[in-house]
């Protein structure tokens, strides 16, 4: 309940305050976040298979986010920016959409 009352208020200070990121992290923004829906459906999945661990959810939620801002950092400044950041969008998407079918799984049973 915590959290839904977490994620609401969020969500309304968002759309009030309209946060503005520095044009130097915008590149980042993007797999930051995909990173994190890594993280979230983790968590979900892991909670309906009954192993959930709030301390393993925190520290994975933001390794998986300072890794792949860090990797997409890195690629930029060798020069390979933008398919670094293809990368870790197609690993992550990968792990998103498996967990996706656990969860379906676990929630259809089937």
């Amino acid at each position: 309940m915590i959290a839904i009352f977490g994620l609401l208020l969020g969500i309304v200070l968002g759309l009030v305050l309209e946060p503005t990121l520095p044009a130097m992290l915008q590149p980042y923004l993007p797999i930051m976040l995909v990173a994190a829906m890594d993280a979230i459906f983790g968590a979900a999945r892991a909670y309906l298979e009954g192993t959930f661990v709030d301390k393993v959810f925190v520290v994975s939620f933001l390794s998986n986010v300072l890794i792949a801002a860090l990797i997409v950092f890195i690629g930029d400044r060798i020069g390979v920016g933008a398919q670094l950041s293809t990368g870790v969008v197609v690993v992550l998407g990968i792990r998103i959409f498996n967990n996706a079918a656990a969860i379906r799984r676990a929630l259809l049973r089937a």
